[in-house]
């Protein structure tokens, strides 16, 4: 049952990211595991959202659990590219080899699988997609 643990592993990667006083310097109470309102205006700056996700099953004789692959996104309304790649590397390094609590699992990994830069239209002028992969196992 390697989706039922997705609500929880979701709930985990927003608390660490949340939690991260090196993320929060950086872009304050700007992460979002929700898309914004439409119609909104974009906040000024750097924010980051939680992404698509991916599940797929795996199983042995002894173990079953899933693996987990899901985007991060990093959005700015700056000019350039190096606000948006600090905020992302500060991203990476709360989730790559996480030890996050997941109720009915335990993580057996987490790490980075890629990113994309890509220029974007006003406001939203740059962003930054990333990937992750987890591993959960049921337990």
């Amino acid at each position: 049952m390697s989706i039922t643990l997705s609500g929880d592993l979701q709930g985990a990667i927003y608390g660490a990211l949340t939690g991260d006083a090196a993320l929060v310097a950086l872009v304050g109470v700007e992460i979002y595991d929700a898309p914004l309102p439409s119609g909104g205006a974009l906040p000024l700056g750097e924010h980051v959202t939680l992404g698509e996700e991916m599940v797929k099953p795996f199983g042995s004789a002894t173990s079953s659990g899933g693996v987990h692959d899901f985007d991060i996104v990093v959005h700015s309304t700056a000019n350039g590219f190096a606000a948006a790649k600090v905020v992302a590397s500060a991203v990476s390094d709360v989730l790559v080899d996480a030890n996050l609590n997941i109720s009915g699992g335990h993580l057996v990994s987490l790490r980075f699988l890629k990113a994309k830069a890509k220029r974007g239209v006003a406001p939203e002028l740059r962003r930054i997609e990333m990937r992750f992969r987890a591993v959960v196992e049921d337990i």
